[in-house]
């Protein structure tokens, strides 16, 4: 008998499924369309922290799962034999104008009393290894962001269910308890049903790059972010569209964005990509991760709504589900709980 069917092998599903299996729980995983085939396969990978400030229970979560990936990825890597592009190298961000420094500094306060001695905010005056100058010739630094590969990790996390004994499926019969991860057709389907915006898409575009960044911090500037994977690559993005036609298809917006990284980061120039990547990602209504009793199906369960966090926030979250699930242990954030009022 199986104690656990999962539907969905995003990043959602398998972290939950990783956690479940820990607590010797039995887990089938479904997916018709097999391992990362949506959102979760992309390349961009940026693991940052909402800012230090106006601090709630959303960013306080977040930074336990940003603390906790380390161990996380580590443990999965170890068992897979696979690498998940995890590191811990920190993010640089440019710092345009002297109202920019101040508020800066006043984070980096923040930051100070938030983060305690896990991690810091710096204010530094060089870009590192990336060699750019910024307008005032100061930068933020933050120990705190990670990278990761979204697709490999998500492989080698599947990799090391299957050594641990999960099943998975492309198609088969719920047993035990029921979980939907299934990401922007979940939102779309409960939207429909309920006739209530409970979620929705935002269509994402990134380009991956042939350029060897070792050990290099990500850089987040004019709101791309360019993560140096350890593959010798650097992918950049993404866009941010609400209104699209196609859901897996690149367009004139990933052209503008490349034509923007190449004038941030004169390295790209004359480069084209080497891969370039399209996809929905799932956003619930209130911008939270959504945990809980399903809205359409009381007697199972949704894990959904990551949106451009949920690689940050996915472990955590399936630690706190698999408890819920097998221990009724309700460490559930309220905000996270389905929001189904008109």
């Amino acid at each position: 008998m199986i104690d656990i069917t999962i539907r969905g092998a995003g990043i959602m599903g398998l972290t939950l499924a990783w956690h479940c299996l820990k607590l010797d729980a039995s887990v089938r995983v479904i997916d018709p369309n097999g391992i990362a085939n949506g959102a979760s396969g992309g390349i961009v990978g940026a693991l940052a922290p909402h800012v230090p400030e106006n601090w709630n229970t959303k960013k306080q979560f977040q930074l336990k799962s940003l603390l906790y990936g380390q161990k996380f990825w580590r443990s999965v890597d170890s068992v897979s034999g696979l690498k998940s592009g995890y590191r811990r190298t920190g993010r640089l961000q440019p710092l345009m104008d002297e109202p920019s420094v101040t508020l800066a500094q006043k984070r980096k306060e923040s930051a100070d009393n938030l983060w305690k001695n896990f991690a810091t905010w710096e204010i530094i005056d060089n870009s590192k290894d990336w060699k750019l100058t910024s307008p005032t010739g100061l930068w933020i630094f933050d120990t705190l962001s990670a990278i990761i590969h979204p697709r490999l990790a998500c492989l080698s996390l599947a990799q090391a269910l299957r050594n641990k004994g999960c099943e998975f499926l492309l198609e088969g019969k719920n047993q035990g308890k029921v979980v939907w991860a299934t990401g922007v057709h979940d939102l779309s389907r409960i939207s429909r049903k309920l006739e209530n915006n409970f979620g929705n898409g935002v269509k994402g575009q990134a380009a991956l790059f042939k350029l060897t960044k070792p050990n290099s911090a990500q850089l987040f500037a004019e709101t791309l972010h360019f993560i140096p994977h350890f593959d010798g690559t650097v992918a950049v993005g993404s866009t941010s569209e609400h209104s699209f036609e196609q859901d897996e298809t690149t367009d004139d917006n990933l052209k503008a964005l490349i034509l923007k990284a190449s004038n941030i980061l004169p390295e790209l120039k004359g480069k084209d990509p080497i891969y370039t990547w399209a996809n929905v990602r799932p956003r619930s209504r209130s911008r939270a991760p959504v945990l809980g009793k399903h809205p359409l199906f009381p007697s199972e369960f949704i894990m959904n709504g990551g949106f451009k966090i949920g690689l940050g926030m996915a472990p955590h979250m399936g630690k706190v589900f698999s408890e819920f699930l097998l221990l009724n242990e309700n460490n559930i954030p309220s905000e996270f709980l389905p929001d189904v009022s008109l």
